[in-house]
């Protein structure tokens, strides 16, 4: 008879998981699978680490990663290089705007664009 343990066969097994329902397997939130996404996005993290950290296949990660680049996950990020970011706009009542051509100036701080 074949056993399946977590570790390294005649190590001993240091943890056993036993998932419950018809199946035995997890049922993720996506908010959770986003953030484990995001774990490996981070400089020098390996998906394999990760996933071996969460209990789960290296497969199973790489697969939610996939899905993230698809747009089906949302992987949240740190709040510093998240990318584009958009501003509102405001045009002062005493300006008016250029129909045809021309330049539009914009002051951010001491710099303009």
């Amino acid at each position: 008879m074949e056993q399946h343990l977590l570790g390294k066969a005649g190590l001993g097994t240091s943890r056993l998981e036993v998932l419950e329902g018809p199946t035995g397997r997890r049922d993720w939130p996506d908010d959770v699978k986003g953030r484990i996404v995001a774990e490996t996005l981070k400089p020098g993290a390996r998906v394999v680490d990760v996933a071996h950290r969460h209990g789960m296949a290296a497969r199973h990660l790489s697969k939610w990663r996939r899905l993230a680049r698809e747009g089906k996950i949302v992987v949240p990020g740190d709040g510093l290089d998240d990318g584009p970011m958009f501003a509102s706009l405001e045009i002062a009542s005493d300006k008016i705007p250029i129909l045809n051509g021309g330049f539009v100036t914009i002051d951010f701080g001491e710099v303009a664009v």
